[in-house]
């Protein structure tokens, strides 16, 4: 994933006052290696600080395919010489107000010899005086840009632009993603219904239909040694209860070892899954042991969300993206002692979020599920975590988040997912908003206060976002 940078400055300072190009240029390379250091590809255009540098840093941004461009304000500088560079790109653009330290040494200036010795001082510390031109011309423009504003000795600045970059990568990992839907939606449940075409509109995701035939076909091909394998797999990742029988071990396993393989098929970033088939025929016998193979998928970055809930493994994937996780829930009950709500899901989580390990138990019946089978019983890590919702409405797709504790305390030990959340809000006032937000009774659970990134992500794809617990 590339990213677009550039320092814009006015070339007619430059030989009026000695040493202030040199001294811009290098606050410039300073931004430059904050930001490689997330790791993605820097396209560095430079000093640009005149209309031919600027028509020359729009070509090579186009031709780099750049997603995002950050334009570090160094000095004063024409809004004629930032205008053609963003328009002809397309894409957003983050203006980095950053002086290089937190005020001007008022004493040290005034005491130099002249004026021009003063100015040029100034003019290094100048960053804010082209904002308002730049913020005018662009949105006069159309042209989509947000403001980091700050200066560059506090560690806040450099935390927030890589959540700019953070969420920069997740939006090309959405653009570049692949999901798998198999199977068909959990009838009668319309709030999951979604439109998939707008899905791929929206966040560039190239949706794969698969059929549950090619799955049987897969297992079918698995050998003992596979599901031996997978076997020692469970008991490394998980805490394979002694109620487990061997014969459901080994039907979950060999699902498992198929589950792998359809992923890798069909290069699968993400998957949403729901099935019933006739008592007693091979596809029931896959779909009631999917849940364990399933969990080893969303916990290696490769989201799993049952009920066909396809908006959901779209927030899982960018929970995932983000490095905060991604475990499918839904709202399981109130605690109005406490003061907290309990969500948990009875299909796949994600083992690497686990408070205290992963339990792989039986399951007599799946609730409102045919058949019987392995599930997962855990709790999210105690400590920061956010709620994510991809919500389709009236007006198209929008994000729905939330941010709260992972907290403490008894939760239902029947074989799902359970963790209780506390949110700076009341949990009735927190039901309410989040009710009314929009959402399906489905969200992905991440680790960490996480909704600074997602907002970002959102203003990158031009999508609405509402945070309940601002």
């Amino acid at each position: 994933m590339k990213i677009g940078f550039f320092g814009i400055g006015l070339d007619t300072y430059w030989g009026q006052f000695e040493g202030l190009l040199d001294r811009l240029t290098g606050y410039q390379n300073q931004i430059v290696g904050e930001v490689e250091k997330t790791g993605v590809q820097v396209v560095n255009a430079g000093m640009v600080d005149n209309p031919q540098k600027s028509q020359w840093a729009a070509d090579l941004f186009r031709s780099e395919d750049v997603q995002l461009i950050c334009l570090y304000i160094s000095t004063y500088a024409l809004s004629s010489t930032v205008l053609p560079v963003v328009q002809r790109t397309g894409c957003p653009v983050l203006l980095l107000n950053l002086q290089p330290v937190p005020a001007i040494d008022y004493d040290r200036l005034n005491a130099m010899p002249d004026n021009v010795m003063k100015t040029g001082e100034w003019l290094a510390h100048c960053q804010a005086c082209t904002v308002p031109e730049l913020a005018c011309v662009l949105t006069r423009a159309g042209i989509r840009f947000d403001i980091l504003t700050g200066h560059m000795q506090d560690p806040a600045v450099w935390d927030e632009l890589r959540e700019w970059v953070d969420a920069a990568k997740a939006v090309d990992g959405m653009r570049h993603g692949r999901m798998g839907i198999l199977g068909h939606y959990y009838c009668g449940m319309l709030d999951v219904y979604t439109d998939t075409t707008l899905q791929s509109i929206t966040f560039g995701t190239h949706i794969e239909l698969l059929e549950m035939c090619e799955l049987k076909r897969l297992r079918d091909e698995v050998t003992e040694a596979d599901v031996e394998e997978k076997i020692e797999e469970f008991r490394r990742t998980f805490k394979v209860s002694p109620d487990c029988a061997q014969e459901e071990l080994e039907r979950a396993a060999r699902t498992s070892v198929a589950l792998d393989r359809l992923v890798k098929t069909h290069d699968l970033g993400s998957m949403a899954y729901y099935y019933e088939g006739q008592p007693g025929n091979d596809y029931e016998d896959i779909v009631t042991s999917l849940i364990a193979g399933n969990t080893l998928l969303t916990g290696k970055g490769i989201p799993t969300a049952g009920e066909c809930e396809v908006k959901n493994v779209q927030a899982m994937k960018i929970m995932s993206l983000l490095g905060a996780g991604g475990s499918f829930s839904e709202p399981y009950a109130m605690d109005f002692n406490d003061d907290v709500v309990l969500w948990g899901h009875d299909g796949p989580g994600h083992f690497n979020m686990a408070q205290d390990g992963v339990g792989l138990v039986p399951l007599p019946v799946f609730h409102g599920k045919p058949g019987k089978g392995l599930s997962i019983q855990m709790s999210v890590k105690h400590g920061p975590a956010t709620l994510l919702s991809v919500c389709e409405g009236k007006d198209g797709i929008h994000l729905l988040v939330a941010e709260g504790e992972s907290v403490p305390g008894a939760v239902l030990n029947i074989g799902n997912t359970n963790s209780r959340y506390r949110f700076p809000i009341s949990a009735k006032e927190f039901m309410n908003r989040w009710s009314k937000g929009g959402p399906s009774h489905h969200c992905a659970i991440g680790m960490g206060h996480v909704a600074g990134r997602i907002e970002k992500f959102a203003f990158l794809l031009d999508i609405p976002v509402y945070n309940v617990t601002k």
